[in-house]
């Protein structure tokens, strides 16, 4: 049944790294596959229990888990794919979609024979988590999700606000837009096109469809819920995902945003794989 994940200790941790810091860290096993019809980018590294890291909308892995690829490689498998139209993965026509990408996401995994497999998932990534899980339970071993949301509405007002009122245009910093026309293969002009892709995609998805307090019910593995006491997404919705889930865990990181596997990775790291080791429930 649920477990209430008590850390207070981990107060006393300092920060690790400012949101945003830029991060050139690139892992040597870089790979290019079909999935679906279209390329897909994904990259490799360690050995071990397999570790699916599944990034943020508009990441991708070294921005992602710059903070965890060393940690979390030493006793791991990982694969970290970009998804499309991110990273190096080139976009595709049509809008972007949670289910479509999970899709390919469960390719990747079935032509590496993998199954079973650890998952963590930060934003749009526990999003896609959840929809594997539901979708291909035989997939996963356990899950870490960070700043999921089962609905637009699941953002704070003031996160929805600012997704709705920003143009695509003003959506990337000139920082962004060098690292993106560093890895994308669609050229300077796509970002924006990729901008407004992602900003429909927050302001539409996920569906209930997709998923759902009823659909998150029939997900039984241990899984460990994070996000932050002032993440873009709203308390009472990360708790109906942490209630909702059968063998749930819940992990609110105090003085601390959305990017908690960035900003605070001395503290999520070590709690992370203790979990994973199934160490948590022990204890």
């Amino acid at each position: 049944m649920k477990l209430l994940l008590r850390l207070l200790l981990l107060l006393t941790v300092p920060c690790a790294l400012a949101a945003g810091s830029a991060r050139t860290i690139l892992l040597p096993g870089a790979h290019w596959t079909q999935v679906n019809g279209h390329k897909l980018y994904y990259q490799t590294r360690g050995a071990g229990r397999p570790l699916l890291l599944l990034h943020g909308g508009g990441n991708n892995v070294a921005d992602a888990w710059g903070e965890q690829l060393e940690a979390f490689s030493s006793g791991h498998q990982i694969i970290a794919p970009e998804q499309v139209g991110q990273g190096h993965t080139p976009d595709i026509p049509g809008p972007l979609d949670y289910a479509a990408m999970a899709e390919d996401t469960v390719a990747l995994l079935r032509q590496l024979h993998l199954k079973n497999v650890d998952v963590i998932g930060h934003s749009d990534g526990a999003i896609l988590a959840l929809i594997i899980a539901v979708r291909h339970p035989e997939l996963v071993r356990r899950m870490v999700i960070s700043g999921a949301n089962l609905e637009p509405s699941g953002l704070t007002a003031e996160s929805l606000a600012e997704t709705r009122a920003t143009p695509a245009t003003a959506m990337m910093s000139p920082e962004d837009q060098a690292e993106y026309d560093a890895m994308s293969p669609d050229g300077h002009d796509h970002a924006v096109v990729i901008n407004e892709k992602l900003r429909q995609l927050w302001l539409t998805q996920p569906t209930h469809e997709q998923l759902s307090p009823d659909l998150l019910r029939h997900i039984d593995k241990p899984v460990l819920v994070m996000s932050g006491d002032h993440d873009e997404i709203r308390l009472d919705h990360t708790l109906l995902i942490f209630r909702s889930l059968p063998q749930a865990h819940l992990w609110i990181l105090p003085d601390t945003g959305h990017m908690t596997f960035n900003t605070r990775a001395r503290w999520v790291n070590p709690v992370v794989l203790s979990f994973l080791d199934g160490q948590l429930e022990e204890n």
